[in-house]
C-alpha cells in the first residue's frame, strides 16, 4: 500500500521566520505555528488548549514566507511531517519533528496570498498582465477568511 503523509495546519506564526542559506545555495527559513483548540471539558467549563508546530520551508517559498511573515501573522501551511534526528553539542542524541511546507497562506487583514501568486511573478511579462487580471477577479470572488472564526 502506498502511504500518504499530509498536514494542513491554520493558526499564528510565534516569531519571524529565519531565512538561511545552505552552503549550496539553497533558500531554507524555520518558524513556528501556534492553533488553538477550545472544547468544553466534562464539568461543561470551556478549556482552550494551544499546539506548537515547528515549520521548514524550503527554495522559493522559504523566501516568500520569510518575506510576509512576522510573529502573530495569520498563516495556513500545507506540507509533510519529516522527523530527523542530530546530535547536539552535549553528545546526547535529539530529535524533532517538524512540517515541511509545500503550500503556504497567508492570513491577514489585506487579504489572503498564497503561493500561486509566487508562480505569477515567474510569469512573462505579458502572461502576468493576464494573470493579475484574473487574480483580480479571483480575490473579488473569494472570501476572506479569519482564523478565529475557524471551529476545530
Amino acid at each position: 500500500m502506498r502511504g500518504f503523509n499530509k498536514a494542513i495546519i491554520a493558526g499564528n506564526a510565534t516569531k519571524d521566520p529565519e531565512l538561511r542559506t545552505t552552503p549550496s545555495g539553497q533558500s531554507v527559513t524555520s518558524f513556528s505555528v501556534a492553533t488553538n483548540r477550545k472544547y468544553k471539558d466534562a464539568s461543561g467549563e470551556l478549556q482552550e488548549f494551544t499546539e506548537f508546530h515547528n515549520v521548514v520551508a524550503w527554495g522559493k517559498l522559504a523566501e516568500l514566507c520569510s518575506q510576509l511573515l512576522r510573529k502573530g501573522s495569520g498563516v495556513l501551511i500545507e506540507g509533510r511531517l519529516q522527523t530527523r534526528s542530530w546530535e547536539g553539542q552535549d553528545g546526547v542524541k535529539r530529535q524533532t519533528t517538524e512540517i515541511v511546507a509545500e503550500n503556504m497562506v497567508a492570513l491577514g487583514s489585506r487579504g489572503a496570498i498564497t503561493t500561486s501568486d509566487l508562480e505569477e511573478t515567474e510569469q512573462a511579462p505579458k502572461e502576468k498582465k493576464a494573470k493579475k487580471t484574473k487574480k483580480k477577479k479571483r480575490e473579488e470572488q473569494e472570501e476572506v477568511i479569519d482564523i478565529d472564526e475557524i471551529e476545530f
